[in-house]
This record gives C-alpha cells, structure tokens and sequence, in this order.
C-alpha cells in the first residue's frame, strides 16, 4: 500500500493504550500526533510518554535507533481533530471501549482524510462490520488489537473489515512488523478475535475450579505461571502439542485425544462472573493483592518491569 510510505500517524485518544501506540510508533522514526477531545489532555499525555520513555530508556529497554530527545520531537499534542489527522497515512482510534463513541469518531474523521488513509481501531473485541458502519469507504478499515501494554507485549490481531481490502490488510501487517510488533492476521471477523477468545477460556475454567473448591485463586494463578506460561512465553498451543510426544503432533493425538474429549466434556456451563462466586473470588485475590490503588500501581509497575526482561530476553 503506498499511503505506507507517509510518515504522519494520528492518535485518537490520549489514555494509556493510546499513549502506548504513540511510544511505539515513535519508536519507529513515524511523526506522532495525538488528539483528545477533552482540552488538555493530550499535552499532558506527551509529558507521560517522555516519563515513560526515559524510563524504559533508563532500564535500556528503549525501542528503535532514536535517542528518548530524538522521538519526543516528533511528537505533537492536538486539541483539533482537524490540525491532528492532516497529514497522516495511518490513523490509529484508541477511545473506550463504546460501540456509540468509535462510531462516531470514524464518521467524524472520514470527513477530514483522504481515501487512501488507513482507519485503525484499538477495539479488544467489538467488530469490524459494527465499529466501521458508519465509514463510507469500509475497504480501507481495520481493526488493530494491541496487548496491554503493547510497548512490551508485541501481539497485535489484525481484524479486517469484510469489504476491508487485502492492500490494506497486508500493508498494516508490514507497518506493524516494521514497529517490531508481532501482528497475526484473522482472516474473518469473530466475537472477540482469537486472544480474549482463549483467554476467557482459560479464566472460565480457572473460574469453574476455584468455585467448585478444586483449588485456591493463588494456586489456579501457579498453575499458569509457573507452568502453562512458562513455554506458553516461547510457544504456542499447536507447537506445544507437537513436541510433546515423540513423534509429533499425530502421535499426541493418538496418545491423548481421548482422554482430552473426556475432560473438555466434563467442563461446566458459562459462569456468570456475578453475585456470591465473584464476591469470594474478589475477596481472595483482594487478600493478595489489595484493591487499593497504591498496591494496584505498585503490582501493575512490578508486572511490566518483568515484562520488560521478558521482552528483552527474547528479542
């Protein structure tokens, strides 16, 4: 797609995802101009990303050739929706999570853009067909999905549009690889695209055996990290199953689906997340980790410190 070749990325949205984008689009050289539509906030969303950046500049996990000076140039804060997408080949919608309020911020910003400028969204799981219902020009729409925060977790699902072109799908593929994220592409749009997919098959289950006394919130949590996360880091599901047995992944299944139907039947209904279940699960992991928004911030901050580590260890 040649409206790649620009070098102007607009930002919708100043909170932390779109803060985050910013950072990783600076990081690739790009200009970066980011716009709320609440006075002020995007200025001051510039002097989070310079304290941000310095710091994972300071923990040498900075991304790209440019110094932390170098990239907070090229960025700009906007309070005209107008002035923020003039110029940009590629603009990236990260506003809550509202079906109303993207709507209505793509029908606003088709009016002041080009044909050729890509319509991204950060949605985690609202489709494409309902985010985009509003744009005239649906073939150049595609949603974006980053993993908070994406500055240190690379996936990105790439959802297209059903009238979203293969130009465009492949063109965003290319600008992401380019940032040194990791996009996949969904070849069809589905209800919470491929990652909340599975991770609320893992919080379900997770759920269903702490409520069903099996085991404690802190153990279920164990049992991820210290065991499925720990190759889950490396490797996926299918690669996983295909080492673990001698002979790959036909072998495995000769050896175990059985016994994986057996279980997966054996699995309950859809928990509802409500009501006394939820009140003692809140209160359990509240045990561990306090509500409050001092051991949250501090928990959160140890979190993507070791996702940093993370990072760089397997770059």
């Amino acid at each position: 797609m040649s409206a790649l070749k620009g070098n102007i990325i607009s930002v919708i949205g100043s909170g932390l995802i779109g803060r985050s984008w910013a950072m990783v689009f600076l990081s690739g050289g790009f200009r970066v101009k980011i716009y709320d539509c609440q006075p002020g906030q995007a200025a001051s969303a510039i002097q989070e990303i310079s304290k941000q950046l310095k710091e994972v500049e300071q923990a040498q996990m900075l991304r790209g050739d440019l110094s932390v000076e170098d990239q907070l140039v090229l960025l700009s804060s906007h309070d005209n929706l107008s002035q923020a997408l003039e110029g940009a080949f590629f603009i990236q919608e990260c506003v809550f999570e509202d079906l109303e309020t993207k709507q209505s911020v793509f029908r606003e910003v088709e009016g002041h853009v080009g044909e050729s400028v890509v319509l991204s969204s950060s949605t985690s799981c609202l489709l494409p067909s309902n985010i985009f219902s509003r744009v005239q020009n649906r073939k150049r729409c595609i949603v974006s999905h980053p993993v908070n925060p994406p500055y240190y977790v690379r996936l990105v699902e790439l959802v297209p549009h059903p009238e979203t072109v293969a130009e465009v799908l492949d063109g965003t593929h290319a600008l992401m690889t380019q940032l040194g994220q990791a996009p996949v592409r969904l070849r069809k749009e589905i209800d919470g695209f491929a990652l909340n997919r599975v991770q609320y098959a893992i919080i379900a289950e997770s759920w269903r055996l702490v409520t069903e006394g099996v085991i404690s919130v802190q153990d279920i949590d164990l049992v991820m990290s210290e065991g499925l996360g720990m190759r889950y880091a490396f490797i996926g599901p299918m690669e996983t199953i295909h080492l673990n047995a001698p002979e790959g992944l036909e072998d495995y299944l000769r050896r175990y689906r059985e016994g994986m139907k057996r279980v997966l039947s054996s699995f309950g209904p859809v928990p509802e997340f409500s009501g006394e279940e939820a009140k003692s699960i809140n209160q359990e992991i509240c045990g561990l980790i306090p509500s409050d928004q001092h051991h949250l911030s501090t928990r959160r901050q140890w979190r993507d410190h070791l996702l940093m580590g993370l990072a760089k260890m397997k770059k």
